[in-house]
């Protein structure tokens, strides 16, 4: 059996309907359709935990799922591809590394992902080198970095002896160390972000090491829209950004040093704009940079997308009950007995911080601060008269001579 045949997906890609534009940043390139389960086409507020979130996706490969799984659930996407991996037919380095492995037949290998082994299978049967590679393989003793690689690993018709515990290379290598590598040959498939620690602790301990890297990261087309999502953390128009590969954090840090928008974007990330990734490879660039994300405890799609949905109900909806009726603030959105009020951006944020304050009095030199309007008082009598002239009832927002505002509850 030829190692693409082993890969081979026993079904087909679950069918779903088109999601609807998203904005101006979203793309539009077709992709597979999601397979998070569908909701209703026009949902409340319950089931659509994410209405009135904008949220950036910088992924390219699987973006379609992840992008419809996020406006299903009511969310603005915003999508900028960081990276995209380049094709095979393009890498002539994958089909050389992967015959000096063939040749060297290495004691251990370590599979680091399942589109990698795919890849590197697809990579070895358009050279006419599969069988070859599944044969060398089969002989050498096989260690996955997660239950995906395992995955894609039995499918190709071999076996696997180690798991690591946190589906990371660091805890694969420590489990190769506590064996022992002197004088043997190790084999690892990299997955677009080479852990050169990794590599050198095998090589440190006595082993050869030789890699393969079936897929590289390369930029996107559409250059200017990763900019424009920078853009959009940086002046507070974005509630979550999410990764799901360490190279698009490494690719966003580097356009935001040439946009000279480095540290405000650094800055918004560890305040006003919430970071998600997929699992802790992905966080690494992050957490080094002072920014601590969201991080599943299942490093998988569908297990990131509901913890943004639990943290941002949790943290970023405002709910009242007040004179007026019920009040409620998801990210952007506002509804007040269930019906939704449009109000410009300053206004909102005012309104925002009222509500967090439950009835309680804000000071005007506090909602001055809030609003950067430097000490401004008819500036932010302004933002409160735009903010009252928006409201079904403007006496929602109290005066309380000499103090401040309140939400009148």
């Amino acid at each position: 059996m030829s190692a693409l045949n082993a890969l081979a997906p026993a079904t087909g890609p679950t069918a779903g309907p088109a999601a609807p534009a998203s904005s101006a940043l979203s793309s539009s390139a077709p992709g597979r359709a999601g397979s998070e389960p569908q909701e209703a086409a026009a949902p409340e507020a319950a089931e659509a935990p994410l209405e009135g979130f904008r949220i950036g996706v910088t992924s390219h490969r699987r973006s379609r799922d992840l992008i419809e799984a996020l406006e299903r659930r009511g969310a603005e996407v915003l999508h900028a591809p960081a990276l995209k991996i380049a094709p095979v037919n393009e890498d002539i380095s994958l089909i050389e590394d992967t015959k000096a492995i063939i040749a060297a037949k290495p004691d251990l290998c370590i599979a680091t992902t399942a589109y990698g082994m795919r890849r590197w299978c697809e990579a070895a049967d358009a050279s006419g080198i599969g069988e070859e590679l599944l044969e060398t393989l089969g002989a050498c003793r096989m260690f996955v970095r997660g239950p995906k690689a395992r995955g894609a690993v039995r499918a190709a018709g071999l076996a696997d002896v180690g798991i690591s515990s946190d589906e990371t290379t660091a805890t694969l290598v420590d489990m190769l160390l506590a064996e022992g590598v002197r004088g043997k040959t190790v084999a690892v498939q990299l997955h677009g972000y080479t852990d050169v620690r990794q590599l050198e602790r095998l090589r440190m301990s006595g082993a050869t090491v030789l890699t393969v890297t079936p897929y590289r990261w390369v930029k996107p087309d559409g250059a200017d829209r990763l900019p424009r999502l920078i853009e959009a953390a940086c002046s507070g128009n974005l509630d979550v950004l999410t990764f799901t590969s360490a190279p698009a954090v490494d690719a966003m840090w580097s356009t935001a040093h040439e946009m000279g928008l480095y540290k405000q974007l650094v800055e918004s990330l560890k305040t006003t704009v919430t970071t998600a990734v997929v699992g802790p490879v992905t966080a690494q660039p992050l957490l080094d940079a002072g920014i601590h994300p969201l991080v599943p405890e299942r490093f998988r799609m569908g297990a990131l997308i509901r913890l943004v949905c639990e943290h941002l109900a949790l943290n970023h909806v405002r709910r009242l009950d007040t004179r007026s009726g019920t009040v409620e603030l998801r990210g952007r959105s506002l509804r007040i007995d269930g019906e939704l009020v449009e109000v410009a951006p300053a206004p909102l944020l005012l309104l925002r911080a009222l509500l967090g304050a439950g009835g309680a009095v804000l000071s005007r030199e506090s909602l001055s601060e809030l609003l950067e309007l430097r000490g401004s008082v008819h500036a932010l009598d302004m933002t409160v008269s735009r903010l009252r002239s928006s409201l079904p009832d403007g006496s929602l927002v109290e005066t309380v001579v000499k103090r401040g505002y309140r939400i009148r509850v």
